[in-house]
């Protein structure tokens, strides 16, 4: 099962360092607020960061509980189905659909 820690501090900065191209491709800010977990923000306007802590003017908040995001992230299919049963909420609709990207 995947773990909201290693994700964020592991798996995701080193996508990004493989990968630059997906920072360029999505250009925004997006900030992660899993409760039980924490608080993650990713910033793909340069050459993509990852922080723990709420970020600067995020272009788009992610907000769900940790087990919830983990099943996503063990089956990313999940998040539309998550989405719809309210369980995972995007302040904008558009810029959450780039993190298939990140996610896929």
């Amino acid at each position: 099962m995947a773990d909201c820690n290693d994700f964020f501090n592991e798996y995701l900065p080193a996508k990004i360092a493989k990968d630059p191209s997906l920072a360029e491709d999505v250009n925004a800010i997006f900030q992660f607020d899993i409760a039980g977990a924490g608080t993650w923000t990713l910033d793909l306007t340069g050459e993509g960061t990852v922080t723990e802590g709420a970020g600067e003017s995020p272009g788009c908040i992610i907000t769900s509980d940790k087990a919830t995001w983990e099943k996503i992230l063990d089956n990313p299919k999940s998040a539309m189905q998550m989405f719809m049963l309210g369980k995972l909420k995007a302040s904008n609709i558009g810029l959450a659909t780039k993190l298939q990207k990140i996610l896929g």
